[in-house]
């Protein structure tokens, strides 16, 4: 079984936003490094998951990684495949 394309980013939890009616959920919005300015923020539900399977939260300025990855059917190649450089 091959592992899925991905990169992870550096980014920070820049502040906890308290949720606006009762019964939602706090939100962490978190500053993406390397992100384009526009698209830098991403707000979360505040609940993780610990190893031990509790209900954790992020702190304001807690710095945190970002991890995109995809399927490989949905990944393109972005050069020559490594037979291709080699031939």
């Amino acid at each position: 079984m091959s592992e899925k394309p991905s990169t992870t980013l550096p980014a920070t939890v820049e502040k906890i936003i308290k949720p606006f009616a009762p019964g939602e959920p706090e939100k962490a919005q978190i500053s993406v490094e390397g992100a384009d300015h526009l698209y830098r923020e991403i707000r979360i539900e505040n609940t993780l998951i610990n190893e031990n399977g509790e209900e954790v939260r992020l702190k304001q300025g807690a710095e945190v990684e970002v991890t995109v990855e995809a399927p490989p059917e949905a990944t393109i190649p972005t050069g020559p495949s490594p037979k291709e450089r080699q031939g």
